[in-house]
Formats: structure tokens, sequence, C-alpha cells
């Protein structure tokens, strides 16, 4: 039984994956300026930005952790309200882990990757998730579903996983399992999943063959292209690529829903 939402216009998409997903650029002046109807729930207390854990704010970023950067989480949630009619609201959660394997949000093996860095920086990620990321996400989504319908999920994950041929399979897994424990129906809730970056002196394209695997699997499944998406290192796009690949997210999603999108 599909939960029963408050406002069947406020449109719910759940972000994860690791240190793209969760934002990795510079917030610059110009992604200050955001459309209330735009919403983050957000994730976790930060006092540096005034915001409480479970509350809907306007997606100013950063929209992942306290101190992150750009993601294409913001752009997504952009070009929706850009060309969806006034009436519908959009809203994200994004529970990212900078540096994770996939299998971090696998709820039966979360356990065996919560610690595959002894930095600080990625085990204070875990335990500011109460170490299981992926049941955290579900917390939360469950508070969210009080107040709109979910109408998708965004992933962008891979470099830690790159060449595995299996991660399609860990995906498929994850996808289901968040189907099943929030009552979503693969048949209105795709699965976006961003291609890693392609740019000169890149760390990980190698990967991308096996991402565009994905629908095959997975038939709700769509792979959003980085070609021409500019990055900052060997793994990270930069604030440019952000946007860029952010809307390539937007068009996507428009396209599943029907509506034709304002160039």
């Amino acid at each position: 039984m599909e939960p029963v939402a408050q406002d069947h216009n406020f449109y719910i998409f759940l972000c994860f994956g690791q240190s793209n997903m969760h934002g990795a650029a510079a917030i610059e002046s110009q992604d200050l300026t955001v459309d209330s109807r735009f919403k983050l729930f957000q994730a976790l207390d930060c006092d540096n930005l005034n915001r409480e854990k479970a509350t809907w704010y306007t997606a100013v970023p950063p929209t992942c952790q306290c101190g992150s950067g750009l993601s294409p989480a913001d752009y997504f949630g952009r070009t929706l309200v850009a060309n969806l009619p006034d009436s519908i609201t959009v809203g994200i959660i994004n529970v990212s882990v900078a540096g994770c394997d996939i299998r971090l949000f696998d709820k039966d093996l979360y356990m065996d990757y919560d610690s595959t860095s002894t930095d600080d920086w990625f085990t204070s990620q875990v335990i500011g998730y109460d170490g299981n990321p992926y049941q955290y996400l579900i917390n939360q989504a469950k508070l969210a579903q009080k107040d709109g319908v979910v109408k998708g999920i965004l992933l962008h994950q891979g470099e830690t996983n790159t060449g595995q041929e299996q991660w399609p399979t860990y995906v498929k897994k994850i996808y289901t399992d968040m189907l099943t424990d929030l009552d979503l129906d693969a048949g209105s809730v795709p699965l976006l999943a961003g291609e890693l970056f392609s740019g000169e002196g890149n760390c990980c394209s190698s990967m991308n063959p096996i991402i565009g695997t994905l629908p095959d699997i997975i038939p709700t499944a769509h792979v959003i292209s980085s070609d021409g998406c500019t990055g900052q290192d060997a793994a990270h796009f930069d604030s440019e690529g952000y946007r860029e690949l952010g809307k390539r997210y937007g068009i996507e999603m428009l396209s599943i829903l029907g509506v034709d999108v304002n160039e």
C-alpha cells in the first residue's frame, strides 16, 4: 500500500552516492539564488547553516552535509522547478558518503564497509548517519513521505568500485530494498545514475561502460551522460560541471514525467 501523502504535488527525490553526489565543488554566488519551490529535507543538524535535520528548507547549497559543496542534486531540482507547473514543489534528500563503496548502502552488508577508510573525514560521515547511511536515508524518507510523494532516486557513485562488473547487481539490490522499505513501485520511481567524470586526466571513466549496463538489469534505470562536463581533478567535477550534470539529471526526469523542457 502506497503511503498517504499530504500533498501529491510535492515531488520528492532521494539522492545518494559518494563524493560527487555529496558535492565537491565551490558554491558560487550564482548558486545562492534558489526558487522557494525547490526544497531540501535537511538530513543533518548544521549549526553553521542554522538548519535542523528532518526540516524542509529552500534548497540553498550545501544540500548534503554541513560543509559539502555544490552537487548535481542542486541543479537537478532547479531544472525541474523551472519546467514544471507552479503548482508543483520539488524536494530532495541527500545522504551521501564521500569515498564510500556502494555496498555501504547495502542494508545487509554495510557493516563490512563502514570503515573501509580510517581517515577521520570518512568515519565522521558514517557516524553522522548513525553508522548506517542506508537506514538513515530510509528513516528520513519515511518522514518526508508524510509531506509528499517520492518520484525518483538519484545515484552518483562508482569511483571506489571502478572496474567491478558486479556493481550493477549491487545497485539493483539497494534500489529494490529502497522500493520495498518505502512501499514504492519501480514503475513510478525510476533510478537515475550518473556517469563518472570522463574529462582529460580522469581516474575512473573506465567505470562508465559498467554503469551503462545498469538498465539491462534494472528496467527503470536511466544513465546520465557526463560527456563534456568539466572537472577540477581526476575524480570530481567542478562547479560548472555539476551544474551541467545536474541539469541533465533534471532533463531526463522531466522526460520520464512527459514534460517538455525549456532549454
